[in-house]
């Protein structure tokens, strides 16, 4: 029984050859063409699961037969190959549908894993897209919790370039987690048995910075009383990460920039360049393409990091994971602190959905450990939260209220029945002028409030409000 149908595409016979005996080896069932036409008459006469296909080819390139045969057979996976300089075309590919790309040259376990699971993936979805715990299980994602559309896209994206080495520009604002990007594209990799190490370019002098990163030798400075090996050698073989990499000041940006290009790093004071072999993940909260415009980032430079960036979406840009997130703090606080399990009232869950987070998700971790460790019932409840949470979310509605006004006598303090109905009156009113602003389209009003259909639904008959008629909508 062979496991699979596998139409390799490549205009060079060496490779084909290589492919179609390794493949074969593997129990796949394999033919091979040496351009895009011949393999789009295959494709169109005879059953195929994966094509594996070059992206540059005379006649017709990779990325045009991905298109055409996505018009007669939608379900074939494609798997691109490219040379390690066109990694951006391998990019293009697999947002316009291929599933996973590979660079030349690849070792064999690597594109063997790949292909099991292109031809796992097979069938998943009308998309041919897997769900986010697929992604999640395939790969060791340490600390990245979520389900969101947005948090999907990261998955994806760690899944797709961490056995690679093209360099990688992780961006997002404080607290989102870059750091735990940059380690799990570490752990995915062939260099997971070799160091990770972190740099914080925004924590070390720039006088010292230079010595951190390239070592240095004894006498080169006053206190260099010994030579001393840099993070690029001490890390050789492994990935290093520097995080906060627009701190750099221009004269050291000019000298990473060297060392990248000729993976050469010249200690302080020394006369010997020595070879190093480091693959760097980086990392920034600013715009670094601003930075450039402004002259404070050579552009040069920018171009060499951000082969591949990885955007980091605010915790606010995906509010369906607050509650997930919620949970795994709550266990995890709960655990640190040895007393039991948590629940969270509505309304303090309704408070937590609602606030914006500027410190993202290392902000709602030290907020639930807050809570956990003030809360003195068995949920917690809008009195273990921080004053301003509810005051932002307030202050947020159509009709401020102050949080003061709800601070009385005529509040239940243990039940929290009060500040429940203030909430709900408030949930009410934003759902209704979002209603309006969507001309009653609930798909468009669950948008606008930045939850799901299915959520605003159960929010609405909650409240009690009215549903209006059946929408054919999907949830």
């Amino acid at each position: 029984m062979k496991r699979g149908r596998i139409l390799v595409v490549d205009d060079e016979q060496s490779m084909r050859d290589f492919l179609g005996i390794f493949l074969r080896k593997q129990e796949y069932e394999v033919c091979c063409v040496e351009n895009g036409v011949l393999a789009l008459e295959h494709i169109k006469s005879s059953p195929v699961d994966l094509v594996i296909s070059d992206i540059r080819m005379p006649e017709m390139d990779g990325m045009s037969l991905l298109k055409e045969a996505r018009r007669f057979k939608p379900d074939v996976q494609f798997l691109v190959m490219t040379a390690y300089s066109s990694t951006a075309d391998a990019i293009k590919a697999t947002d316009a549908g291929a599933y996973d790309y590979i660079t030349k040259p690849f070792k064999l376990n690597d594109i063997k894993v790949t292909i099991e699971r292109a031809i796992r993936n097979i069938g998943h979805d009308d998309n041919g897209e897997k769900n986010s715990d697929d992604y999640q299980n395939e790969i060791h994602v340490e600390g990245i919790i979520g389900r969101s559309p947005q948090i999907r896209e990261v998955f994806k994206m760690i899944s797709r370039v961490a056995t690679t080495n093209a360099s990688v520009l992780i961006s997002g604002e404080s607290g989102t987690g870059k750091e735990l990007v940059a380690r799990a594209l570490h752990q995915n990799s062939q260099r997971s048995g070799r160091p990770f190490v972190t740099v914080n370019c925004g924590a070390i002098p720039s006088e010292l910075m230079e010595s951190e990163l390239f070592g240095h030798v004894k006498g080169s400075f006053t206190g260099a009383i010994r030579d001393k090996d840099g993070l690029f050698t001490v890390v050789n073989g492994g990935s290093l990460f520097l995080d906060e990499v627009s701190e750099l000041d221009i004269q050291l940006q000019v000298k990473l920039l060297r060392a990248i290009q000729e993976r050469k790093v010249m200690p302080v004071g020394g006369t010997r360049e020595i070879s190093v072999d480091v693959r760097l993940i980086t990392a920034t909260n600013r715009d670094l393409q601003k930075e450039v415009d402004q002259a404070r980032f050579r552009e040069d430079l920018y171009y060499r990091l951000n082969v591949i960036q990885i955007g980091l979406p605010a915790l606010r840009e995906r509010r369906d994971d607050i509650p997930i997130l919620i949970q795994h703090f709550i266990k995890q606080s709960c655990n640190d602190l040895g007393r039991p399990q948590l629940n969270v009232s509505e309304a303090a869950m309704m408070i937590m959905i609602n606030y914006d987070y500027p410190g993202n998700v290392r902000e709602l971790s030290n907020i639930i450990e807050r809570a956990v460790a003030l809360e003195t019932s068995d949920r917690i409840r809008p009195a273990s939260l921080p004053p301003a949470m509810l005051d932002q979310v307030l202050e947020r509605s159509s009709q401020v209220i102050r949080a003061e006004e709800l601070v009385g006598d005529s509040i239940d303090a243990e039940s929290g029945a009060t500040l429940d109905k203030v909430l709900e009156q408030h949930e009410r009113r934003y759902i209704d002028d979002a209603m309006k602003k969507a001309d009653g389209v609930k798909t468009e009003a669950a948008k606008i409030l930045g939850v799901s259909f299915r959520s605003l639904r159960y929010r609405m008959k909650k409240l009690g409000m009215d549903m209006g008629p059946v929408e054919n909508e999907e949830e």
